[in-house]
């Protein structure tokens, strides 16, 4: 376990290496059975209301029809997700040649919205959780055995590849500091 400032992250995070392959995997992280949707951080509620109109026409028939009955999110205060459709796909997702996609990504990407997707989304196959203090944790689905492999077989540190939302989360400063403390200089715990 490494302590970086107050929070705690689990020895695999900097030790594991990973690369998303959409071609693989097809955008599982998206399409995850179970019914709930991403976990939402509560200001996250209001950044997918101002961002949704940006998003919708990106949206296939099926998700309109599902926000339209059930909402954008669901859940109340500090259990919010996003809404899913037949309790598997997010209902901001696009399917482009098969390929599960975010809207908000996508919105983003095209410079329609300067919010880019749930935290929670852009952080995984981490999962930061609340014990009093936070802890981060390596999430290990099936589902992303293709991207575990594409970053063994590139040397992509899982903390490289998820540079970008750590420090979007934590910070500059407190992203070197994880990088220092996982490249075995003291921190663990």
């Amino acid at each position: 376990m490494i302590l970086v400032d107050s929070i705690f992250v689990d020895d695999v995070v900097t030790e594991a290496e990973f690369c998303c392959d959409l071609k693989a995997c097809a955008g599982a992280c998206c399409c995850l059975e179970g019914g709930r949707g991403a976990p939402l951080e509560d200001a996250e509620v209001r950044q997918i209301e101002a961002a949704y109109p940006a998003v919708k026409e990106y949206l296939p028939a099926r998700s309109l029809e599902v926000i339209e009955r059930s909402g954008l999110v669901e859940g109340g205060p500090g259990n919010y997700t996003t809404t899913c459709v037949d309790y598997r796909e997010c209902v901001f997702v696009y399917f482009d040649k098969g390929i599960a996609k975010c809207g908000f990504e996508r919105a983003f990407q095209e410079r329609r919205t300067s919010w880019r997707k749930p935290i929670s989304c852009h952080l995984f196959p981490l999962r930061v959780r609340q014990f009093g203090q936070k802890f981060i944790r390596y999430e290990q689905l099936p589902e992303c055995e293709a991207g575990r492999e594409n970053g063994s077989a590139q040397h992509i540190p899982l903390v490289d590849f998820l540079k970008p939302a750590l420090v979007r989360t934590f910070g500059e400063q407190w992203y070197a500091q994880l990088k220092k403390k996982g490249n075995g200089s003291t921190g663990t715990l």
